[in-house]
């Protein structure tokens, strides 16, 4: 008496339910990758535009300058360096990954203020 035989009607249940749900965690993380990744770009256009500005405000040559941004930038970021009186600006734009729609663009701005050498 206290034991129940399993309804036939339920069968098949489990597997339905891990068909729906299987798909939707494997969506959650790979949207979840997605966005450490373009959160790590983002940081890395940061840092790059920090170590470009302060290469360029200690007077370096623009060259080393860029590459300094360039070297801490994400792979195919874009450096520019602009000069406003005695302060220099380092842009640097970047594309984050994913397929089409789901790749943003990326940018950090650094400043600061020239040493200027006398």
């Amino acid at each position: 008496m206290g034991r129940s035989e399993p309804r036939r009607g339920d069968r098949g249940f489990v597997t339905a339910e891990a068909a729906v749900v299987l798909p939707v965690l494997v969506t959650f993380t790979m949207a979840l990758v997605w966005v450490v990744l373009a959160a790590s770009a983002q940081i890395r256009c940061v840092d790059a535009a920090r170590a470009g500005a302060r290469a360029v405000a200690r007077q370096e040559p623009r060259g080393a300058a860029l590459a300094a941004a360039r070297e801490a930038a994400p792979p195919g970021a874009r450096v520019t360096v602009g000069r406003e009186g005695d302060l220099v600006r380092v842009t640097v734009r970047a594309r984050s990954v994913g397929p089409g729609a789901l790749g943003v663009d990326l940018g950090a701005q650094a400043v600061a203020a020239a040493e200027e050498a006398t």
